[in-house]
């Protein structure tokens, strides 16, 4: 957790920002499995994924918030250091089965398809909805997220005696 207060300190002390106003932090997440998380980060990092998916019906079950246009995240890798920040810039809420291939491609997974795409959505849909006891379906309604890349800068070690 301490990785995570340093990256966006760090973040935050980057700003030329002459307002007092300076934006939250509203959490931070890896994209996929642990498994995965260190090489979809690339692919934010990168500017090939702008995009992601998830289920409304898991923010229903957990209580939790939809994100938000404005919100700012981190993303962390496989061993949860901090690899990039960022901002939510568009949110839509689409039934799986009428998700568009542009989305898909900007997911920036696999070969970008929009039948790549359902592929993988469907084992993560499966997984997810057999967590919250629920039966997944052609129109899963699901959270689809844009958002933009605004700091990339590898945290900055300290030494502890500083």
């Amino acid at each position: 957790m301490s990785q995570i207060i340093a990256y966006w300190k760090q973040f935050l002390n980057s700003l030329n920002n002459s307002s007092s106003e300076l934006p939250e932090l509203s959490g931070f997440f890896h994209f996929g499995g642990k498994e995965d998380a260190t090489s979809i980060a690339e692919l934010v990092v990168s500017g090939t994924k702008t995009a992601t998916g998830s289920l409304l019906w898991v923010f229903e079950s957990e209580n939790n918030p939809v994100p938000s246009v404005g919100e700012y995240n981190i993303i962390t890798d496989s061993d949860d250091r901090p690899v990039c920040i960022i901002e939510t810039t568009g949110l839509s809420i689409v039934p799986f089965d009428k998700v568009e291939s542009k989305f898909a491609f900007d997911c920036g997974e696999g070969d970008r398809t929009l039948e790549s795409w359902r592929e993988m959505y469907q084992e993560y849909i499966r997984s997810e909805c057999e967590c919250i006891g629920k039966i997944p379906t052609s129109d899963i309604p699901m959270v689809c997220e844009y958002f933009k890349v605004v700091y990339k800068e590898p945290l900055v070690e300290r030494n502890i005696s500083e």
